[in-house]
Protein backbone atom coordinates (compact mmCIF):
# COMPACT_ATOMS: atom_id res chain seq x y z
CA UNK A 1 0.00 0.00 0.00
CA UNK A 2 1.49 3.34 -1.08
CA UNK A 3 1.07 6.03 1.50
CA UNK A 4 3.08 9.09 0.58
CA UNK A 5 2.66 12.46 2.22
CA UNK A 6 3.63 15.75 0.70
CA UNK A 7 6.57 17.12 2.62
CA UNK A 8 5.75 20.64 3.78
CA UNK A 9 9.22 22.12 3.47
CA UNK A 10 9.89 25.81 2.80
CA UNK A 11 9.80 25.59 -0.99
CA UNK A 12 6.64 23.49 -1.11
CA UNK A 13 4.92 26.10 1.08
CA UNK A 14 6.20 28.87 -1.22
CA UNK A 15 4.90 26.96 -4.26
CA UNK A 16 1.41 26.61 -2.80
CA UNK A 17 1.33 30.26 -1.65
CA UNK A 18 2.28 31.47 -5.15
CA UNK A 19 -0.39 29.23 -6.68
CA UNK A 20 -2.95 30.75 -4.29
CA UNK A 21 -1.82 34.30 -5.18
CA UNK A 22 -2.08 33.59 -8.93
CA UNK A 23 -5.41 31.83 -8.48
CA UNK A 24 -6.90 34.84 -6.66
CA UNK A 25 -5.37 37.73 -8.59
CA UNK A 26 -4.95 36.34 -12.11
CA UNK A 27 -6.84 33.12 -12.85
CA UNK A 28 -10.03 34.12 -11.01
CA UNK A 29 -10.21 37.61 -12.66
CA UNK A 30 -9.61 36.14 -16.14
CA UNK A 31 -12.27 33.48 -15.52
CA UNK A 32 -14.67 36.19 -14.30
CA UNK A 33 -14.01 38.21 -17.46
CA UNK A 34 -14.63 35.19 -19.69
CA UNK A 35 -17.89 34.26 -17.92
CA UNK A 36 -19.18 37.85 -17.84
CA UNK A 37 -18.87 38.00 -21.61
CA UNK A 38 -21.57 35.32 -21.85
CA UNK A 39 -24.07 37.14 -19.62
CA UNK A 40 -26.88 39.33 -20.92
CA UNK A 41 -26.35 42.79 -19.40
CA UNK A 42 -30.05 43.35 -18.68
CA UNK A 43 -31.38 39.96 -17.64
CA UNK A 44 -28.19 38.30 -16.45
CA UNK A 45 -29.12 35.18 -18.45
CA UNK A 46 -26.33 33.12 -20.02
CA UNK A 47 -26.26 33.61 -23.78
CA UNK A 48 -24.13 34.36 -26.84
CA UNK A 49 -25.89 37.68 -27.46
CA UNK A 50 -22.83 39.82 -26.67
CA UNK A 51 -20.72 37.97 -29.25
CA UNK A 52 -23.58 37.98 -31.77
CA UNK A 53 -23.99 41.73 -31.26
CA UNK A 54 -20.26 42.33 -31.74
CA UNK A 55 -19.85 40.33 -34.94
CA UNK A 56 -23.18 41.40 -36.46
CA UNK A 57 -22.68 45.17 -36.22
CA UNK A 58 -20.21 46.97 -38.44
CA UNK A 59 -19.66 49.64 -35.76
CA UNK A 60 -17.86 47.04 -33.63
CA UNK A 61 -16.24 44.85 -36.27
CA UNK A 62 -14.82 47.95 -37.97
CA UNK A 63 -12.95 48.75 -34.75
CA UNK A 64 -11.38 45.28 -34.88
CA UNK A 65 -10.48 45.75 -38.55
CA UNK A 66 -9.09 49.22 -37.77
CA UNK A 67 -6.95 47.77 -34.97
CA UNK A 68 -5.47 45.19 -37.34
CA UNK A 69 -4.98 47.78 -40.08
CA UNK A 70 -3.16 50.14 -37.72
CA UNK A 71 -1.15 47.45 -35.95
CA UNK A 72 0.01 45.70 -39.11
CA UNK A 73 0.90 49.04 -40.76
CA UNK A 74 2.91 50.13 -37.71
CA UNK A 75 4.69 46.76 -37.53
CA UNK A 76 5.66 46.89 -41.22
CA UNK A 77 6.93 50.48 -40.95
CA UNK A 78 8.83 49.69 -37.73
CA UNK A 79 10.55 46.80 -39.53
CA UNK A 80 11.36 48.98 -42.56
CA UNK A 81 12.89 51.62 -40.26
CA UNK A 82 14.51 49.40 -37.65
CA UNK A 83 16.24 46.77 -39.80
CA UNK A 84 18.28 49.24 -41.94
CA UNK A 85 19.14 51.19 -38.78
CA UNK A 86 20.43 48.02 -37.08
CA UNK A 87 22.39 47.08 -40.21
CA UNK A 88 24.06 50.50 -40.53
CA UNK A 89 24.87 50.74 -36.81
CA UNK A 90 26.32 47.20 -36.76
CA UNK A 91 28.28 47.14 -40.03
CA UNK A 92 29.62 50.70 -40.07
CA UNK A 93 31.47 52.99 -37.70
CA UNK A 94 29.06 55.75 -36.72
CA UNK A 95 30.22 58.80 -34.78
CA UNK A 96 28.27 59.32 -31.58
CA UNK A 97 26.96 55.74 -31.66
CA UNK A 98 26.75 55.48 -27.86
CA UNK A 99 24.68 58.65 -27.50
CA UNK A 100 22.46 57.69 -30.43
CA UNK A 101 21.68 54.30 -28.88
CA UNK A 102 20.71 55.96 -25.60
CA UNK A 103 18.38 58.33 -27.49
CA UNK A 104 16.75 55.42 -29.33
CA UNK A 105 16.19 53.56 -26.06
CA UNK A 106 14.82 56.64 -24.26
CA UNK A 107 12.32 57.17 -27.07
CA UNK A 108 11.27 53.52 -26.79
CA UNK A 109 10.87 53.45 -23.01
CA UNK A 110 8.86 56.68 -22.70
CA UNK A 111 5.04 56.38 -22.76
CA UNK A 112 3.26 56.32 -26.13
CA UNK A 113 0.78 58.97 -25.04
CA UNK A 114 3.58 61.49 -24.39
CA UNK A 115 4.56 61.12 -28.04
CA UNK A 116 0.93 61.70 -29.07
CA UNK A 117 0.69 64.75 -26.82
CA UNK A 118 3.97 66.21 -28.18
CA UNK A 119 2.92 65.83 -31.79
CA UNK A 120 -0.36 67.58 -30.95
CA UNK A 121 1.71 70.52 -29.66
CA UNK A 122 3.70 70.50 -32.91
CA UNK A 123 1.22 69.52 -35.61
CA UNK A 124 -2.18 69.89 -33.94
CA UNK A 125 -4.74 72.47 -35.08
CA UNK A 126 -2.97 75.12 -32.99
CA UNK A 127 0.44 73.45 -33.05
CA UNK A 128 3.58 75.55 -33.32
CA UNK A 129 4.71 74.00 -36.64
CA UNK A 130 1.16 74.13 -38.04
CA UNK A 131 0.83 77.85 -37.24
CA UNK A 132 4.30 78.70 -38.56
CA UNK A 133 3.79 76.95 -41.91
CA UNK A 134 0.34 78.47 -42.30
CA UNK A 135 1.40 82.06 -41.53
CA UNK A 136 4.85 82.07 -43.11
CA UNK A 137 4.39 79.87 -46.15
CA UNK A 138 0.63 79.48 -46.52
CA UNK A 139 0.92 75.71 -46.20
CA UNK A 140 -1.92 73.84 -44.54
CA UNK A 141 -0.55 70.76 -42.82
CA UNK A 142 -2.52 67.48 -42.95
CA UNK A 143 -4.30 66.67 -39.71
CA UNK A 144 -2.28 64.89 -37.03
CA UNK A 145 -5.51 63.32 -35.83
CA UNK A 146 -6.80 59.94 -36.97
CA UNK A 147 -5.00 57.05 -38.65
CA UNK A 148 -2.05 59.06 -40.03
CA UNK A 149 -1.23 60.64 -36.67
CA UNK A 150 -1.34 57.31 -34.84
CA UNK A 151 0.83 55.74 -37.54
CA UNK A 152 3.43 58.50 -37.04
CA UNK A 153 3.43 58.28 -33.23
CA UNK A 154 3.52 54.49 -33.01
CA UNK A 155 6.13 54.03 -35.75
CA UNK A 156 8.57 56.51 -34.17
CA UNK A 157 7.94 55.01 -30.74
CA UNK A 158 8.18 51.30 -31.56
CA UNK A 159 10.88 50.89 -34.23
CA UNK A 160 13.62 50.77 -31.51
CA UNK A 161 12.26 47.33 -30.53
CA UNK A 162 13.23 46.12 -34.02
CA UNK A 163 16.56 47.94 -33.88
CA UNK A 164 17.60 46.50 -30.50
CA UNK A 165 16.63 42.91 -31.26
CA UNK A 166 18.09 42.85 -34.77
CA UNK A 167 21.31 44.51 -33.55
CA UNK A 168 21.67 41.74 -30.99
CA UNK A 169 21.16 39.09 -33.68
CA UNK A 170 23.70 40.73 -36.00
CA UNK A 171 26.34 40.61 -33.25
CA UNK A 172 26.05 36.80 -33.25
CA UNK A 173 26.75 36.41 -36.98
CA UNK A 174 30.23 35.13 -37.75
CA UNK A 175 32.04 37.21 -40.33
CA UNK A 176 33.12 33.96 -42.04
CA UNK A 177 29.58 33.54 -43.40
CA UNK A 178 29.70 36.99 -45.00
CA UNK A 179 33.16 36.34 -46.43
CA UNK A 180 32.08 32.98 -47.85
CA UNK A 181 29.08 34.58 -49.57
CA UNK A 182 31.30 37.28 -51.10
CA UNK A 183 33.83 34.69 -52.32
CA UNK A 184 30.98 32.99 -54.18
CA UNK A 185 30.02 36.23 -55.88
CA UNK A 186 27.18 37.16 -53.54
CA UNK A 187 27.70 40.77 -52.51
CA UNK A 188 25.81 43.97 -51.75
CA UNK A 189 22.05 43.73 -51.37
CA UNK A 190 22.04 40.13 -52.63
CA UNK A 191 24.19 39.10 -49.64
CA UNK A 192 21.90 40.97 -47.25
CA UNK A 193 18.74 39.24 -48.51
CA UNK A 194 20.14 35.74 -49.11
CA UNK A 195 22.55 35.36 -46.16
CA UNK A 196 21.95 37.91 -43.40
CA UNK A 197 18.15 38.24 -43.46
CA UNK A 198 17.46 34.48 -43.13
CA UNK A 199 19.80 34.38 -40.12
CA UNK A 200 18.06 37.21 -38.26
CA UNK A 201 14.46 36.37 -39.30
CA UNK A 202 13.53 34.45 -36.09
CA UNK A 203 14.73 37.38 -33.97
CA UNK A 204 13.00 39.83 -36.29
CA UNK A 205 9.71 37.95 -35.88
CA UNK A 206 10.06 38.11 -32.07
CA UNK A 207 10.71 41.86 -32.25
CA UNK A 208 7.79 42.38 -34.63
CA UNK A 209 5.55 40.59 -32.12
CA UNK A 210 6.57 43.12 -29.46
CA UNK A 211 5.67 45.97 -31.80
CA UNK A 212 2.35 44.30 -32.66
CA UNK A 213 1.46 43.71 -28.98
CA UNK A 214 2.38 47.24 -27.91
CA UNK A 215 0.39 48.85 -30.70
CA UNK A 216 -2.64 46.57 -30.35
CA UNK A 217 -2.82 47.11 -26.57
CA UNK A 218 -2.17 50.85 -26.38
CA UNK A 219 -4.99 53.04 -25.15
CA UNK A 220 -3.44 56.49 -24.68
CA UNK A 221 -2.44 57.30 -28.26
CA UNK A 222 -5.80 56.43 -29.91
CA UNK A 223 -7.62 58.20 -27.08
CA UNK A 224 -5.65 61.42 -27.63
CA UNK A 225 -5.36 61.63 -31.41
CA UNK A 226 -7.65 58.89 -32.76
CA UNK A 227 -10.60 61.27 -33.33
CA UNK A 228 -13.18 58.96 -34.88
CA UNK A 229 -10.76 56.23 -35.88
CA UNK A 230 -12.09 53.58 -33.54
CA UNK A 231 -9.79 50.84 -32.30
CA UNK A 232 -10.45 48.07 -29.80
CA UNK A 233 -8.81 49.51 -26.65
CA UNK A 234 -10.75 52.80 -26.84
CA UNK A 235 -13.96 50.99 -27.76
CA UNK A 236 -13.62 48.64 -24.79
CA UNK A 237 -12.93 51.61 -22.51
CA UNK A 238 -15.89 53.66 -23.74
CA UNK A 239 -18.22 50.66 -23.49
CA UNK A 240 -17.10 49.86 -19.96
CA UNK A 241 -17.22 53.39 -18.50
CA UNK A 242 -19.93 54.82 -20.77
CA UNK A 243 -22.48 56.85 -18.86
CA UNK A 244 -25.19 56.06 -21.41
CA UNK A 245 -25.55 52.66 -22.97
CA UNK A 246 -22.33 51.27 -21.49
CA UNK A 247 -22.33 47.57 -20.66
CA UNK A 248 -19.72 45.86 -18.52
CA UNK A 249 -20.76 42.47 -19.94
CA UNK A 250 -20.37 43.61 -23.53
CA UNK A 251 -17.03 45.21 -22.64
CA UNK A 252 -15.98 41.86 -21.12
CA UNK A 253 -16.94 40.17 -24.40
CA UNK A 254 -14.75 42.56 -26.41
CA UNK A 255 -11.90 42.23 -23.90
CA UNK A 256 -12.06 38.44 -24.25
CA UNK A 257 -11.86 38.77 -28.03
CA UNK A 258 -8.73 40.93 -27.65
CA UNK A 259 -7.08 38.35 -25.37
CA UNK A 260 -7.88 35.54 -27.84
CA UNK A 261 -6.39 37.53 -30.73
CA UNK A 262 -3.17 38.46 -28.90
CA UNK A 263 -2.82 34.89 -27.57
CA UNK A 264 -3.18 33.44 -31.09
CA UNK A 265 -0.57 35.84 -32.48
CA UNK A 266 1.76 35.05 -29.57
CA UNK A 267 1.49 31.27 -29.98
CA UNK A 268 1.93 31.52 -33.75
CA UNK A 269 5.12 33.47 -33.16
CA UNK A 270 6.31 30.92 -30.58
CA UNK A 271 5.61 28.08 -33.03
CA UNK A 272 7.56 29.83 -35.77
CA UNK A 273 10.51 30.57 -33.48
CA UNK A 274 10.61 26.97 -32.22
CA UNK A 275 10.63 25.57 -35.76
CA UNK A 276 13.01 28.07 -37.36
CA UNK A 277 15.38 29.17 -34.61
CA UNK A 278 18.97 27.93 -34.30
CA UNK A 279 22.05 28.55 -32.19
CA UNK A 280 25.00 30.38 -33.68
CA UNK A 281 28.34 31.24 -32.11
CA UNK A 282 30.29 34.15 -33.58
CA UNK A 283 33.98 33.22 -33.28
CA UNK A 284 34.76 36.29 -35.37
CA UNK A 285 31.97 38.85 -34.99
CA UNK A 286 31.40 41.43 -37.70
CA UNK A 287 33.84 44.33 -37.44
CA UNK A 288 32.31 47.74 -38.31
CA UNK A 289 34.03 49.56 -41.15
CA UNK A 290 34.14 53.20 -42.16
CA UNK A 291 31.43 54.18 -44.71
CA UNK A 292 32.64 56.12 -47.72
CA UNK A 293 31.47 58.74 -50.21
CA UNK A 294 27.84 59.60 -50.81
CA UNK A 295 26.82 56.39 -49.04
CA UNK A 296 28.36 57.77 -45.83
CA UNK A 297 26.39 61.00 -46.18
CA UNK A 298 23.12 59.14 -46.75
CA UNK A 299 23.72 56.84 -43.75
CA UNK A 300 24.41 59.78 -41.43
CA UNK A 301 21.36 61.69 -42.68
CA UNK A 302 19.17 58.63 -42.10
CA UNK A 303 20.46 57.84 -38.61
CA UNK A 304 20.66 61.39 -37.23
CA UNK A 305 17.31 62.44 -38.72
CA UNK A 306 15.70 59.38 -37.19
CA UNK A 307 17.28 60.09 -33.80
CA UNK A 308 16.09 63.69 -33.98
CA UNK A 309 12.51 62.75 -34.84
CA UNK A 310 12.49 60.09 -32.12
CA UNK A 311 13.58 62.43 -29.33
CA UNK A 312 11.26 65.30 -30.35
CA UNK A 313 8.45 64.21 -27.98
CA UNK A 314 10.72 64.31 -24.93
CA UNK A 315 12.38 67.57 -25.97
CA UNK A 316 9.01 69.17 -26.73
CA UNK A 317 7.43 68.37 -23.38
CA UNK A 318 10.44 69.68 -21.46
CA UNK A 319 10.51 72.89 -23.53
CA UNK A 320 6.79 73.60 -23.22
CA UNK A 321 6.80 72.82 -19.49
CA UNK A 322 8.72 76.08 -19.00
CA UNK A 323 6.53 78.14 -21.36
CA UNK A 324 4.36 80.83 -19.80
CA UNK A 325 0.62 80.18 -19.91
CA UNK A 326 -2.47 82.33 -19.67
CA UNK A 327 -5.50 80.31 -18.67
CA UNK A 328 -4.88 77.16 -20.73
CA UNK A 329 -3.01 78.78 -23.63
CA UNK A 330 0.75 79.14 -24.10
CA UNK A 331 1.93 82.75 -24.41
CA UNK A 332 5.28 84.44 -25.06
CA UNK A 333 7.92 84.08 -22.39
CA UNK A 334 8.92 81.43 -19.88
CA UNK A 335 7.89 80.69 -16.32
CA UNK A 336 7.60 77.99 -13.69
CA UNK A 337 3.84 78.46 -13.56
CA UNK A 338 3.07 74.99 -14.88
CA UNK A 339 5.21 73.38 -12.19
CA UNK A 340 3.52 75.51 -9.53
CA UNK A 341 0.14 74.27 -10.75
CA UNK A 342 1.40 70.71 -10.49
CA UNK A 343 2.62 71.38 -6.94
CA UNK A 344 -0.77 72.87 -6.02
CA UNK A 345 -3.14 70.45 -7.76
CA UNK A 346 -1.34 67.35 -8.97
CA UNK A 347 1.32 66.69 -6.34
CA UNK A 348 -0.73 63.74 -5.06
CA UNK A 349 -0.48 62.11 -8.50
CA UNK A 350 3.32 62.38 -8.42
CA UNK A 351 3.44 60.99 -4.88
CA UNK A 352 1.03 58.18 -5.76
CA UNK A 353 3.15 57.16 -8.72
CA UNK A 354 6.32 56.75 -6.68
CA UNK A 355 4.58 55.12 -3.69
CA UNK A 356 2.49 52.66 -5.73
CA UNK A 357 5.42 51.77 -7.95
CA UNK A 358 7.74 51.30 -4.97
CA UNK A 359 5.41 48.75 -3.38
CA UNK A 360 4.81 47.13 -6.78
CA UNK A 361 8.53 46.75 -7.49
CA UNK A 362 9.19 45.23 -4.04
CA UNK A 363 6.49 42.62 -4.72
CA UNK A 364 7.78 42.08 -8.28
CA UNK A 365 11.36 41.47 -7.07
CA UNK A 366 10.20 39.09 -4.33
CA UNK A 367 7.87 37.10 -6.61
CA UNK A 368 10.36 37.16 -9.49
CA UNK A 369 13.18 35.69 -7.40
CA UNK A 370 10.99 33.04 -5.76
CA UNK A 371 9.34 31.92 -9.01
CA UNK A 372 12.71 31.88 -10.81
CA UNK A 373 14.14 29.64 -8.08
CA UNK A 374 11.20 27.25 -8.31
CA UNK A 375 11.36 26.98 -12.12
CA UNK A 376 15.16 26.64 -12.29
CA UNK A 377 16.08 24.67 -9.15
CA UNK A 378 12.88 22.72 -8.41
CA UNK A 379 11.53 21.80 -11.81
CA UNK A 380 8.20 20.01 -11.94
CA UNK A 381 4.91 20.15 -13.81
CA UNK A 382 3.62 22.48 -11.11
CA UNK A 383 6.52 24.95 -11.24
CA UNK A 384 6.45 24.93 -15.06
CA UNK A 385 2.75 25.84 -14.87
CA UNK A 386 3.57 28.69 -12.46
CA UNK A 387 6.17 30.02 -14.90
CA UNK A 388 3.69 29.92 -17.81
CA UNK A 389 0.95 31.60 -15.77
CA UNK A 390 3.36 34.34 -14.66
CA UNK A 391 4.21 35.09 -18.31
CA UNK A 392 0.59 35.09 -19.55
CA UNK A 393 -0.16 38.75 -18.61
CA UNK A 394 2.57 39.66 -21.10
CA UNK A 395 -0.03 39.17 -23.85
CA UNK A 396 -2.99 40.74 -22.01
CA UNK A 397 -3.62 44.38 -23.05
CA UNK A 398 -3.52 46.85 -20.16
CA UNK A 399 -7.07 48.15 -20.58
CA UNK A 400 -8.31 44.56 -20.66
CA UNK A 401 -6.44 43.75 -17.46
CA UNK A 402 -8.01 46.81 -15.80
CA UNK A 403 -11.52 45.65 -16.73
CA UNK A 404 -10.65 42.11 -15.63
CA UNK A 405 -9.65 43.26 -12.14
CA UNK A 406 -12.67 45.56 -11.79
CA UNK A 407 -15.11 42.80 -12.73
CA UNK A 408 -13.48 40.39 -10.25
CA UNK A 409 -12.98 42.75 -7.31
CA UNK A 410 -15.94 45.11 -7.44
CA UNK A 411 -17.90 43.18 -4.82
CA UNK A 412 -17.47 41.28 -1.58
CA UNK A 413 -15.61 39.33 -0.25
CA UNK A 414 -12.72 41.14 -1.95
CA UNK A 415 -13.89 44.71 -2.58
CA UNK A 416 -10.71 46.26 -3.97
CA UNK A 417 -12.13 48.59 -6.64
CA UNK A 418 -11.21 52.20 -5.95
CA UNK A 419 -8.28 51.33 -3.70
CA UNK A 420 -4.55 51.74 -4.22
CA UNK A 421 -4.18 47.99 -3.77
CA UNK A 422 -5.92 47.16 -7.06
CA UNK A 423 -3.60 49.49 -8.98
CA UNK A 424 -0.55 47.91 -7.33
CA UNK A 425 -1.89 44.45 -8.25
CA UNK A 426 -2.29 45.50 -11.89
CA UNK A 427 1.27 46.90 -12.00
CA UNK A 428 2.69 43.70 -10.52
CA UNK A 429 0.76 41.44 -12.89
CA UNK A 430 1.62 43.51 -15.97
CA UNK A 431 5.36 43.85 -15.38
CA UNK A 432 6.47 40.79 -13.41
CA UNK A 433 7.77 39.14 -16.60
CA UNK A 434 10.84 41.40 -16.96
CA UNK A 435 12.17 40.70 -13.47
CA UNK A 436 11.23 37.01 -13.66
CA UNK A 437 13.25 36.51 -16.83
CA UNK A 438 16.32 38.35 -15.50
CA UNK A 439 16.09 36.37 -12.24
CA UNK A 440 15.97 33.06 -14.12
CA UNK A 441 18.89 34.07 -16.35
CA UNK A 442 21.19 34.92 -13.43
CA UNK A 443 20.17 31.80 -11.49
CA UNK A 444 21.38 29.56 -14.31
CA UNK A 445 24.85 31.07 -13.77
CA UNK A 446 24.92 30.38 -10.01
CA UNK A 447 26.10 26.95 -8.89
CA UNK A 448 23.76 25.25 -6.36
CA UNK A 449 26.82 23.92 -4.48
CA UNK A 450 27.18 27.06 -2.34
CA UNK A 451 23.57 26.85 -1.22
CA UNK A 452 23.97 23.14 -0.51
CA UNK A 453 27.06 23.91 1.58
CA UNK A 454 25.05 26.39 3.68
CA UNK A 455 22.36 23.75 4.28
CA UNK A 456 24.98 21.14 5.23
CA UNK A 457 26.30 23.58 7.85
CA UNK A 458 22.90 23.77 9.50
CA UNK A 459 21.02 26.53 7.68
CA UNK A 460 17.41 25.93 6.72
CA UNK A 461 16.49 26.07 2.98
CA UNK A 462 14.85 29.44 3.59
CA UNK A 463 17.89 30.83 5.40
CA UNK A 464 20.36 29.52 2.80
CA UNK A 465 18.28 31.08 0.01
CA UNK A 466 18.23 34.51 1.71
CA UNK A 467 21.87 34.44 2.87
CA UNK A 468 23.49 32.90 -0.21
CA UNK A 469 21.40 32.56 -3.38
CA UNK A 470 19.33 35.76 -3.12
CA UNK A 471 22.44 37.89 -2.49
CA UNK A 472 24.19 36.38 -5.51
CA UNK A 473 21.09 36.89 -7.65
CA UNK A 474 20.63 40.59 -6.83
CA UNK A 475 22.99 42.09 -9.48
CA UNK A 476 21.19 40.20 -12.27
CA UNK A 477 17.75 40.76 -10.77
CA UNK A 478 18.41 44.51 -10.53
CA UNK A 479 18.53 45.05 -14.31
CA UNK A 480 15.16 43.38 -14.83
CA UNK A 481 13.72 45.20 -11.82
CA UNK A 482 14.78 48.58 -13.22
CA UNK A 483 13.07 47.74 -16.53
CA UNK A 484 9.95 46.75 -14.58
CA UNK A 485 10.18 50.06 -12.70
CA UNK A 486 10.47 52.09 -15.91
CA UNK A 487 7.43 50.43 -17.45
CA UNK A 488 5.23 50.66 -14.35
CA UNK A 489 5.87 54.37 -13.76
CA UNK A 490 4.72 54.94 -17.35
CA UNK A 491 1.70 52.63 -17.18
CA UNK A 492 -1.57 54.18 -18.39
CA UNK A 493 -3.76 51.55 -20.06
CA UNK A 494 -4.69 49.64 -16.90
CA UNK A 495 -4.42 52.57 -14.46
CA UNK A 496 -6.92 54.68 -16.42
CA UNK A 497 -9.51 51.96 -15.82
CA UNK A 498 -8.78 51.59 -12.11
CA UNK A 499 -8.02 55.03 -10.67
CA UNK A 500 -10.15 57.28 -8.49
CA UNK A 501 -9.55 60.90 -7.53
CA UNK A 502 -7.44 59.65 -4.60
CA UNK A 503 -5.42 57.06 -6.52
CA UNK A 504 -4.57 59.02 -9.66
CA UNK A 505 -1.04 58.46 -11.01
CA UNK A 506 1.14 60.76 -13.15
CA UNK A 507 0.25 58.94 -16.38
CA UNK A 508 -3.46 59.30 -15.67
CA UNK A 509 -3.03 62.95 -14.59
CA UNK A 510 -1.17 63.76 -17.84
CA UNK A 511 -3.89 62.07 -19.87
CA UNK A 512 -6.63 64.00 -18.04
CA UNK A 513 -4.81 67.33 -18.47
CA UNK A 514 -4.36 66.76 -22.22
CA UNK A 515 -8.04 65.81 -22.58
CA UNK A 516 -8.91 69.14 -20.91
CA UNK A 517 -6.41 70.95 -23.21
CA UNK A 518 -4.49 72.05 -20.10
CA UNK A 519 -1.15 71.61 -21.84
CA UNK A 520 1.06 73.49 -19.37
CA UNK A 521 0.53 71.21 -16.34
CA UNK A 522 0.49 68.21 -18.71
CA UNK A 523 3.95 69.21 -19.99
CA UNK A 524 5.27 69.71 -16.45
CA UNK A 525 4.01 66.29 -15.34
CA UNK A 526 5.31 64.67 -18.52
CA UNK A 527 8.73 66.27 -17.93
CA UNK A 528 8.87 64.84 -14.40
CA UNK A 529 7.92 61.43 -15.78
CA UNK A 530 10.47 61.69 -18.60
CA UNK A 531 13.22 62.73 -16.17
CA UNK A 532 12.38 59.76 -13.94
CA UNK A 533 12.55 57.45 -16.96
CA UNK A 534 15.93 58.83 -18.10
CA UNK A 535 17.46 58.56 -14.62
CA UNK A 536 16.13 55.00 -14.29
CA UNK A 537 17.62 54.08 -17.68
CA UNK A 538 21.01 55.51 -16.71
CA UNK A 539 20.89 53.45 -13.52
CA UNK A 540 20.00 50.39 -15.62
CA UNK A 541 22.99 50.98 -17.93
CA UNK A 542 25.26 51.35 -14.89
CA UNK A 543 23.96 48.23 -13.14
CA UNK A 544 23.81 46.01 -16.23
CA UNK A 545 27.07 47.30 -17.67
CA UNK A 546 25.61 47.46 -21.18
CA UNK A 547 23.63 49.70 -23.49
CA UNK A 548 21.33 46.88 -24.58
CA UNK A 549 17.74 46.57 -23.37
CA UNK A 550 16.03 43.23 -23.95
CA UNK A 551 12.40 42.43 -23.20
Amino acid sequence: MLNKKIKLDFWNIVTFLIIIVFAIFLIYPLLSLFLDGFKDSKSGVWSLMNYIQFFSKKYYTSALVNSFKLTISVTVIAVLIGVPLAYFMSFYKIKGKGVLEVLFIISMMSPNFIGAYSWILLLGRNGSVTKFLEKALGINMPSIYGFAGMLLVFSLKLYPFIYIYVSGALKKIDVALSEAAESLGCGGLKKVFTVIMPLITPTLVAAALLVFMNCMADFGTPALIGEGYRVMPTLVYSEFVGESGGSANFAACMATIMIIITALVFFLQKWYINTKSFTMSSIRPIQPKEPKGIFKVLIYIYIYLLAGLSIIPQAMVVYTSFKATKMQVFVDGFSLGSYKKVADKALAAVTNTYVFCFFAIVIIITLGMLIAYLTVRRRSVLTSAIDSIAMFPYIVPGSVLGITLLIAFNHQPLMLAGTAFIIIISLVIRRLAYTLRSSSAILYQISPSMEEAAVSLGDTPAKSFVKVTAKMMLPGVASGAILSWITIINELSSSVMLYTSKTKTMSVAIYNEVIRASYGPAAALASILTLTTVISLLVFFKVSGSKDVTM
